[in-house]
């Protein structure tokens, strides 16, 4: 056994290159890259011509990918996934109905959303009719650091985690107030915490309010941020603390259903925004 052998991951037996190779191929689509074709996926992914036409074909056999012309772009197969995967989250099934129940009390959107890396998802909406439209809606990407649903999800990280996340000299814009370097997005996220709730405005939308608290787990981390979206020029037209209540009630118990025990974590300080995000 020579030392490359040594380094090989064990696991790697078991990969099937194929496999991977289609999966990397569906990575490469993304929100700039709607459409690509099959010499481009091939310099992106190093492969022959031949390899990628191969698994195009396979995969638009399967509805994963569609065809127009010599142009490729993500198919219903991909959509239909996603939407099973949300479906199956345990904190998606215990949501849903809070978010339906807060929504019917206070005529707002109710939105539960997940930190994935650097973006916040969407993962469960319940709208009333007739409600303004918003452009988010289940499997919405957002900035985390752009947004005040993020700065709720990002509560738990130290300066350290921050900057493994951002390592990045100068933060990526969305509007004047977005922090432009990771040391001011910490110092925003730590006077959240210190404060208990967050209020600005212009944040990420500036036509949408969002009121939003913390979802914790068994562990005591925030796992998800569940909050409602206001019109701006509804704000001051509302009552705020009912508001408020009403979401933390919600976040709390969506917490309580996640076996989080407020007892044991008392140090825990508890988050809410007030942001038009």
């Amino acid at each position: 056994m020579n030392d490359a052998d040594l380094l090989k991951d064990p696991q790697d037996k078991y990969i099937v290159p194929g496999l991977e190779r289609g999966l990397l191929l569906l990575c490469e689509f993304s929100r700039s890259n709607r459409t690509l074709t099959a010499p481009e996926l091939a310099r992106r992914l190093a492969l022959p011509r031949s390899t990628i036409f191969r698994l195009l074909t396979t995969l638009e056999t399967m509805g994963f990918v569609t065809r127009s012309g010599n142009e490729y772009r993500l198919g219903m197969s991909v959509l239909r996934l996603g939407f099973e995967y949300l479906a199956s989250l345990e904190l998606t099934e215990l949501g849903q109905p809070l978010l339906a129940r807060l929504c019917d009390r206070l005529n707002y959107p109710s939105n539960l959303v997940v930190r994935d890396g650097r973006s916040i998802v969407y993962v469960a909406k319940v709208s009333p009719p007739s409600v303004f439209s918003s452009a988010v809606s289940v499997g919405t990407r957002l900035p985390a650091h752009a947004t005040v649903l993020g700065r709720v999800l990002l509560g738990d990280l130290s300066l350290a985690e921050l900057r493994e996340l951002y390592p990045e000299e100068h933060l990526e814009q969305h509007s004047h107030s977005t922090p432009g370097t990771v040391m001011a997005l910490f110092d925003m996220v730590q006077a959240d915490r210190q404060r208990g709730f967050v209020s600005g405005e212009g944040f990420f939308e500036p036509s949408i309010s969002t009121v939003a608290a913390p979802v914790r787990d068994q562990s005591g981390g925030i796992v998800a941020a569940l909050g409602v979206t206001i019109a701006t020029a509804q704000v001051g037209h509302i009552n705020y603390n009912e508001l408020l209540l009403q979401v933390r009630r919600s976040a709390d118990e969506l917490s309580r259903l996640l076996n989080y025990n407020s007892a044991a974590h008392d140090g825990q300080p508890r988050v809410t925004a007030l942001m038009r995000d």
